[in-house]
């Protein structure tokens, strides 16, 4: 089984010791059933130290099975929880061109739903082990005991497994299925969240989304888990009256035919009665294994990058050091969905230099976010290169040329805490002076180093990404529209007064924008039209300043 190997390749002297346990467990148990069968049946004198005696035993089998469960249990709980850190891990190295690939909603379901499913699996598999341990244990003491009926009884055992690997692969069949059908359903909640005010203001929308979509993938999933129970269901019940049986068929051979005595048939029954309740226990287990195999095929799917223990440094902090980025001949495809054409940005030419404040127009789908993250190293060129002092990045070097950028694009999150350069905790002095440049000192609630409260409007949202940009002390700052959802007193002070600030402070300045009244602050004008890359100098750019909105329309 997958699980166990992965288990056993990351603790194979814990695993190797806790089955040891439970097999000594699984032998201690058909000890005390060969006990009770030769000792406590026929004894006629000294009861009192057979007592003793069984009760030593049985003292000795609550220890090792009790044991052996118990550090089976703590090793798949361990795993479960390096396992949930290295998946969030490789989420935070995977590219983000992969995460989009990919979609969010289709990483929460195996963020939650396949290490759910993998724990599960935990919680029933010192089950499964002292089922497995038991019944071999227990078949080798039926073997010693009767050879014929154990023969008997094997071909019956052989047919009932036949039958239940028939029931088990119907059982996986659904299992994956169902799996689907999850991913399905986490893409309808998160339409229904991020989507919560057009549908509140829409009912026909709301009706239609419910029905046609949530509904669908709602029903799939309760059809798909309807049948998995139904086979497992059928598959416990079958083992059950199969095991059931084998004491009914043991007497007839033993009585019927005479293949053994009474008191071998007897103690036949016994054994069987014994182990029938582990047995299907065991094959009650089954289905939660085959949903964690399931689940680790899922995260393999997923393509995630591999899993790096640490946060490795850079080799080098560009900040402080460098004198111009450049994009050389930068270019990069989106892929052609069905029905639609694809969408080429560049081939791309832009020089960017220490110090200078850059504004980029252009209309919608013009290409100007793909450039954005083309410049921060977000994405990589797919055909030529970002330098960086004339010196190609690839590689290792993608992680420290990022260390360049601080962001706040369109679809930006605000995340809580403070932290500087570095990594460190905020200078709270920095913290108050930026709040008061942002004008956000009475609304920001500042505790320990976090923000308390991230329910503000949309523009006041972005003054605290910005703030948290700011604070991490990179030298470019990249911004996306930021200052489309600012009132017009402050989108005024933005330009007039922090840009200038900033670029007294020797940051450069990138920013997306169509504020055409405050043109007159870039050093230099771009635009983008049709995935292409436009400086606009002299008249050019006079008459962009003069009237933005009639300028992007005409390149859209």
């Amino acid at each position: 089984m997958r699980l166990i190997r992965l288990i056993f390749s990351h603790n194979p002297g814990a695993l190797g010791g806790s089955l040891v346990m439970s097999i000594a467990s699984a032998l201690l148990s058909v000890a005390v059933i060969a006990f009770i069968n030769q000792r406590m049946l026929t004894a006629t004198d000294n009861l009192d130290g057979i007592l003793w005696q069984f009760g030593g035993l049985l003292l000795l089998l609550l220890v090792m099975a009790s044991g052996a469960q118990v550090a089976l249990t703590a090793i798949g709980h361990r795993f479960v929880y390096a396992m949930r850190r290295s998946l969030v891990k490789r989420v935070l190295d995977t590219g983000i061109e992969r995460l989009e690939a990919i979609g969010g909603a289709n990483i929460l379901a195996s963020l939650s739903s396949d290490i759910r499913n993998i724990t599960l699996a935990f919680v029933h598999l010192p089950e499964l082990m002292y089922g497995l341990a038991l019944s071999v244990a227990a078949f080798v003491y039926l073997a010693w005991l009767s050879l014929p009926l154990f023969a008997m009884t094997l071909l019956w055992m052989m047919f009932t497994l036949g039958v239940g690997w028939v029931l088990v692969k119907g059982l996986n069949r659904h299992l994956q299925l169902l799996r689907e059908s999850e991913d399905r359903i986490y893409q309808d909640y998160q339409a229904a969240i991020e989507g919560r005010k057009e549908l509140a203001l829409n009912r026909d929308r709301a009706r239609r989304y419910y029905d046609d979509e949530f509904d669908v993938s709602a029903d799939a999933y309760r059809r798909h888990v309807t049948l998995a129970d139904r086979y497992h269901s059928i598959a416990s019940n079958w083992a059950n009256i199969m095991v059931l049986g084998t004491i009914g068929l043991s007497f007839y051979l033993a009585n019927g035919l005479g293949w053994a005595s009474t008191a071998v048939a007897s103690t036949y029954a016994l054994t069987i009665l014994f182990m029938r309740t582990p047995l299907v226990s065991a094959v009650a287990s089954l289905p939660s294994m085959m949903s964690a195999r399931v689940s680790l095929d899922k995260l393999d799917t997923l393509a995630l990058a591999e899993y790096s223990p640490e946060f490795d440094p850079p080799m080098f902090n560009p900040n402080g050091d460098w004198q111009e980025v450049r994009l050389a001949g930068a270019e990069y495809r989106y892929p052609a969905q069905e029905g639609e054409r694809g969408f080429d940005v560049g081939p791309v030419n832009l020089t960017l230099r220490r110090g200078e404040v850059v504004f980029l127009v252009g209309g919608n789908g013009s290409g100007k976010s793909t450039l954005a993250r083309l410049l921060s190293g977000l994405y990589h060129p797919q055909s030529g290169d970002v330098l960086l002092d004339g010196v190609a990045v690839d590689g290792d070097g993608w992680s420290a040329y990022r260390r360049l950028f601080a962001s706040v694009f369109t679809d930006f999150y605000l995340f809580d805490q403070l932290i500087g350069e570095h990594g460190v905790d905020a200078d709270p002095e920095q913290v108050n002076h930026w709040l008061d440049q942002l004008h956000m000192r009475d609304k920001a609630q500042i505790a320990d180093g976090r923000i308390a409260d991230t329910r503000l409007s949309q523009g006041q949202r972005k003054r605290l990404a910005l703030l948290l940009a700011l604070l991490e002390e990179r030298d470019i700052l990249l911004l996306d529209e930021w200052a489309a959802d600012q009132d017009p007193l402050f989108r005024r002070l933005f330009y007039r007064e922090l840009i200038p600030m900033l670029k007294a402070r020797g940051k450069t300045l990138f920013a997306i924008t169509h504020d055409d009244h405050y043109f007159d602050q870039a050093d230099r004008l771009f635009r983008m039209d049709g995935g292409q890359l436009i400086e606009l100098t002299g008249e050019q750019r006079r008459q962009v300043s003069d009237d933005a909105v009639r300028a992007v329309s005409s390149a859209g």
